[in-house]
């Protein structure tokens, strides 16, 4: 049987942002992960009851503990590749719960259903462990062409009886914009446009952002399902959750997702068994991450491996803007054919001749930091392969 969250519990929890901070003490430095820690998948039971030690010992495998205040203890995965982000792999689901995300990564069912993600400039992405299962702890937006969502930051507060309180604008680089038509595809990594078009689009959405409690329940009705089959051009089925006896299960069989959801207790006392300060981890988890990519390439194919998903990235990029263009063509077309008078027509094709060249312009310079970027992902892997031959 589903677990109930107490209510007493609630108004704490929620205000708390569904994360528990709490001071560390002692040697930071003394359990300290080596570089080439061997990354194999956790193995055995898993208890319906689980408290924040067994998150740590789960995760530990997959990610670097770091002693980050004023969060406590953040996790950072490892072997992710360059342009991942949180809640891009893997898929979307409408469910008696709202929208809920079905990870790929074996690693999933904790960090996108509890807990909040932040980013650091020296860290990257990190997990801010949290005591309340959610289908998925994300922000939503959406307009003619595009569907995103970014995960909630640590202090971005749900408040039971009120929802999401945004004390600012998520950066850029936060958000997962796809094409509406592939909303709903598995494999969603593959479809992410290049965050360098994060800015033009995030003019052209809206934010609709929908977690909300109902009998002590979080559910998630960010995007409503009549966009959803507007954008996709299908039907949303909807898929009833259960509860998985462990987290590996398969998630999803006909009309039913199966998730591992284990009630978690608090247990303030617990810590990871190997963690870094952040201080450190700044300058260990470059080494790290160099470490996990030369294991990746036990094959010799990181380098066409990154070709391409770099040339994925960029017909990606070359299509969403044929399709805006095409977008804003069709609506100029519109003002020019409801001018009454000569005089407005010619006013609407400067308008429109000013217009296409902006967006013109916006979509060279995206272009341009694309075509940047790629080429410093080339330098990474080339070095990496080129330190591993030598050695």
């Amino acid at each position: 049987m589903r677990y109930k969250i107490p209510a007493l519990v609630l108004g704490l929890v929620f205000l708390a942002g569904c994360a528990f901070y709490f001071p560390y003490e002692g040697d930071e430095t003394a359990a300290r992960p080596p570089a080439d820690e061997s990354y194999q998948a956790n193995s055995g039971e898993y208890p319906y009851e689980m408290n924040e030690s067994d998150f740590y010992d789960y995760l530990s495998p997959y990610g670097v503990w770091v002693a980050f205040q004023p969060y406590g203890y953040v996790w950072v995965p490892r072997h992710v590749d360059f342009r991942w982000r949180p809640y891009s792999a893997g898929r979307w689901l409408w469910t008696d719960y709202g929208w809920t995300w079905i990870a790929q990564e074996e690693w999933g069912w904790i960090p996108y259903h509890y807990g909040r993600w932040g980013w650091d400039d020296a860290l990257g992405w990190f997990w801010v462990p949290g005591t309340v299962w959610a289908p998925a702890w994300v922000s939503w937006r959406w307009g003619d062409l595009y569907v995103g969502w970014a995960p909630l930051p640590p202090d971005v507060e749900f408040i039971a009886g009120v929802g999401i309180r945004h004390p600012y604008d998520f950066p850029d680089h936060y958000w997962n914009f796809v094409e509406g038509r592939y909303f709903q595809y598995d494999y969603l990594d593959r479809y992410v446009l290049p965050r360098e078009r994060n800015s033009r689009i995030l003019r052209n959405t809206v934010r609709k952002s929908d977690l909300s409690l109902r009998d002590r329940q979080i559910f998630d009705d960010g995007l409503g399902v009549d966009e959803v089959r507007r954008l996709t051009r299908t039907d949303v089925t909807r898929h009833e959750l259960e509860d998985a006896r462990s987290p590996k299960e398969s998630p999803v069989s006909g009309g039913t997702v199966r998730l591992f959801r284990p009630a978690l207790k608090r247990n303030e006392a617990a810590q990871p068994k190997a963690y870094i300060r952040r201080d450190e981890a700044a300058r260990s988890l470059p080494e790290i991450r160099s470490q996990d990519l030369k294991r990746n390439d036990e094959a010799g194919t990181s380098e066409q491996r990154l070709k391409e998903s770099q040339d994925r990235e960029t017909r990606l990029l070359e299509q969403s803007q044929q399709e805006e263009k095409a977008a804003l063509q069709r609506r100029l077309d519109d003002e020019k054919k409801r001018a009454a008078t000569a005089a407005d027509r010619e006013k609407a094709a400067r308008e429109a001749d000013l217009k296409a060249g902006e967006l013109k312009k916006a979509h060279d310079q995206e272009k341009a930091k694309v075509a940047e970027r790629h080429q410093e992902e080339k330098k990474v892997v080339k070095g990496t392969i080129k330190k591993k031959g030598d050695s």
